[in-house]
């Protein structure tokens, strides 16, 4: 995975570079992304799925992870978008869709899961063992965690067959966020510390050796630590580099290897930047681009309210109706009742309404919305009220008044703080 090992050994040498993950298997935000590369020449766009949206079983998403490159490149040649730009990632790969099993049935599907993706040309591989299957103890000791994660690595070594230029390279790391934001409320976070973040890599490392994984330890290019960002239902905790400075220091003798900055959805463009400075130099994002998406569609079922009298999609209402008519993917996460509950259903921070984007209602709901507003182009007024940064891009000439080109606008105004952050000379 040439194309990520150069923006990391250019990091090393000192170059303020870094490259932003989109975890996402929304058709729209993917195509936000190209959209956005495309206009702005990045070099690299690097996609991520969890194995909890692909895997051998289809995740959530239906897809395999075969599956998954065929769609991200379908939206990638009907863009224009180069192919040799485009790069796959797994993230948080491991036993995590399996924990209710016990631990060797579970990374048994994990081994499964790895062989596919790296079969499947995912170049980008997060080795995640973190998290305690039926008959582990929690926490779970940190050196099965890594023991594991070599386990893995041997997998996925075995699988790939093609360029050594090709082969995949690797995260580690065990102080991983709660994929999707804290399901409790937070105030300040715990910073990893030095010592922590040091010997994790170095108990990789030596497991690695032992297995004869010399090599794929060459292409291990970072490590999850907590930087001290996350976000929970409605409030976000900012990067503070004072608090991280001896842990950026830290990461510097270390040989081609940068840290991952997980949960980084919501901070500023200055946290960012900042973050990348201090060698989080891979950026990761997932709910704060479906939340653009949220947004925008919210703001489009609000203009067709004022301009459509009969047919309308209601897009909103059936969202919200079909989330509480199957409230699994968001019932251990939102407690509350009535209207409290509708508020955290629509504009919680971790965003768990990005699940139910592919139910058949939603969907037709979604279709008829889109219908109306071709059928019916909305004033600029409207959309200068309801989506102000899709409104400046109309202006700019940059983007249309079709829905899609006004989600696409909102989204990629999310992503020009990433792109501000990984390219700052740009």
């Amino acid at each position: 995975m040439k194309l990520i090992e150069d923006i990391i050994a250019r990091h090393k040498a000192g170059e303020r570079v870094g490259v932003t993950s989109v975890c996402s298997a929304h058709p729209l935000v993917i195509e936000a992304t190209f959209t956005h590369a495309l206009r702005h020449d990045v070099p690299v766009v690097l996609v991520e799925a969890t194995s909890n949206q692909v895997n051998q079983d289809g995740g959530y998403t239906g897809m395999v992870p075969a599956d998954f490159r065929a769609f991200v490149e379908g939206i990638a040649r009907r863009l224009g978008f180069p192919l040799d730009r485009l790069a796959l990632g797994g993230d948080h790969l491991g036993p995590n869709a399996w924990t209710a099993l016990p631990a060797e049935a579970a990374m048994v599907k994990a081994e499964v899961m790895i062989a596919d993706y790296v079969r499947a040309g995912f170049g980008k591989i997060h080795l995640d063992c973190s998290m305690s299957c039926a008959d582990d103890p929690t926490p779970l000791p940190e050196r099965t965690i890594a023991e594991r994660a070599a386990r893995l690595c041997r997998v996925a070594e075995d699988a790939f067959v093609g360029d050594p230029a090709d082969a995949p390279v690797y995260v580690i790391g065990t102080e991983v966020p709660v994929p999707g934001g804290a399901a409790e409320d937070l105030d300040t976070l715990e910073v990893t510390s030095p010592e922590a973040a040091l010997a994790t890599v170095e108990m990789h490392r030596a497991l690695f050796v032992e297995m004869g994984l010399d090599a794929a330890w060459g292409r291990v290019i970072a490590t999850v630590v907590q930087p001290g960002v996350e976000f929970d239902h409605m409030k976000v905790v900012d990067y503070r580099p004072d608090a991280a400075a001896n842990l950026s220091a830290a990461i510097v003798p270390v040989d081609h290897l940068v840290f991952e900055a997980h949960s980084t959805d919501y901070q500023t463009a200055e946290a960012l930047s900042a973050l990348v400075r201090d060698h989080f130099a891979i950026l990761k994002v997932g709910p704060g681009v479906t939340f653009a998406l949220r947004e925008a569609l919210w703001a489009l079922d609000a203009i067709e309210r004022e301009t459509i009298e009969e047919g309308r999609g209601d897009l909103r209402a059936v969202a919200i109706a079909r989330m509480r008519a199957e409230p699994a993917n968001w019932r251990k996460y939102y407690h509350e009742t009535g209207a409290a509950l509708d508020l955290q259903l629509q504009y919680s921070l971790s965003d768990r309404i990005r699940y139910y984007w592919p139910d058949p209602a939603i969907v037709t709901a979604q279709e008829r919305l889109f219908a109306n507003l071709r059928a019916h182009v909305p004033p600029l007024p409207l959309v200068s009220q309801y989506l102000p940064l899709a409104y400046a891009a109309v202006r700019a000439n940059t983007g249309t008044l079709d829905p899609v080109d006004l989600i696409v606008a909102q989204i990629g105004a999310t992503l020009d703080a990433y792109y501000g952050a990984c390219h700052p000379d740009a």
